[in-house]
């Protein structure tokens, strides 16, 4: 059995159990609603919840196959909205899907590929009755803002590992691995942002569309969801931008140092080009060189070797090209 828990709510408290096979009537006045909670249904399952909550067909099919982007779908005077998950293993981030049903006096939460279940929300939620008075909405309003409140660990420890990739840059070369996990962070990342887009319109519609079962009153709550949401967005962006400035920095400062070994290089090549080219000179098997008959013309040449490359050597120093 998948159904992790299904009770019925009356002005904010829990009453009893029930189960998926019987249709629970409560009064229009909002003070009594069932939730239900599911992870990875069967269809057997949810063909049951169709017929006893009169679901969709084409949200059930949703629901099913948990392949959606967050979105909001109106059903006659029921809601379906489709919300994603997230966790980080190691350096990739791993998606789930909960997919949310909410008609005048339910709430059907669908669970698939999410680690957190609902359970210490419903729990915190059946502490708090004045809030858990208001109804479908505002249980809506908690489900949303429990899986956004998820994101926030996985961007922090993302970007603690920045952090330390972003010292690592001033320190030595970034090597093979390093910049290969830069560009698979960049990659989660850029793909994180593309749910956190429709996460935001989700809230965003929640918040200013005129939709069923949801109370004016419930907007602000709502609004706090898109609030979070927009935090995220921000902070995913500024860890984009800060991956790609530890790229281009590693990169710069690879050129720099490659720049300096080069100077480094032609400087002392030219130093030695001095005695090369005057031991190629001498080592040069001619009858007629006056100066190999010179009595200290041996010393006098070390000499000028010694000085040329003393003045070379002080000159590059000076330049920093040493």
């Amino acid at each position: 059995m998948t159904v992790v828990a299904a009770y019925l709510y009356r002005n904010g408290k829990r009453v009893r159990e029930v189960s998926i096979d019987e249709r629970v009537d409560c009064p229009a006045d909002k003070s009594e609603f069932v939730w239900i909670g599911l992870c990875d249904p069967t269809d057997a399952e949810m063909q049951t919840l169709k017929q006893h909550y009169d679901l969709h067909p084409l949200a059930i099919e949703d629901a099913v196959n948990a392949n959606q982007l967050p979105k909001v779908d109106v059903y006659g005077d029921q809601l379906f909205v489709v919300a994603r998950t997230a966790a980080l293993d190691g350096d990739t981030i791993d998606y789930g899907e909960t997919a949310i049903f909410v008609g005048h006096s339910h709430i059907i939460s669908v669970r698939h590929g999410s680690a957190r279940s609902h359970k210490m929300l419903r729990q915190q939620l059946e502490a708090a009755p004045s809030l858990l008075v208001h109804g479908v909405d505002y249980v809506l309003h908690a489900v949303l803002d429990y899986i956004v409140d998820g994101y926030l660990p996985m961007v922090d420890t993302i970007e603690d590992i920045v952090s330390v990739m972003e010292q690592r840059t001033l320190d030595a070369f970034l090597d093979r691995d390093e910049i290969t996990r830069i560009f698979t962070l960049r990659r989660q990342l850029t793909r994180f942002q593309r749910v956190l887009g429709p996460m935001a319109e989700v809230a965003g519609k929640l918040v200013r569309l005129d939709l069923p079962c949801i109370d004016p009153d419930t907007r602000p709550y709502f609004s706090d969801v898109l609030d979070h949401v927009r935090r995220m967005q921000v902070m995913t962006d500024g860890l984009l931008q800060v991956l790609t400035s530890v790229f281009e920095f590693s990169n710069l400062m690879e050129q720099q140092r490659t720049g300096a070994i080069t100077r480094q290089l032609a400087a002392w090549a030219a130093i030695l080009a001095v005695p090369t080219a005057i031991a190629g000179i001498y080592g040069m098997n001619f009858e007629n060189m006056p100066e190999l008959k010179t009595e200290y013309g041996y010393f006098v040449v070390l000499a000028v070797i010694v000085a040329v490359c003393t003045v070379l050597y002080i000159r590059f120093k000076n330049a920093r090209w040493i």
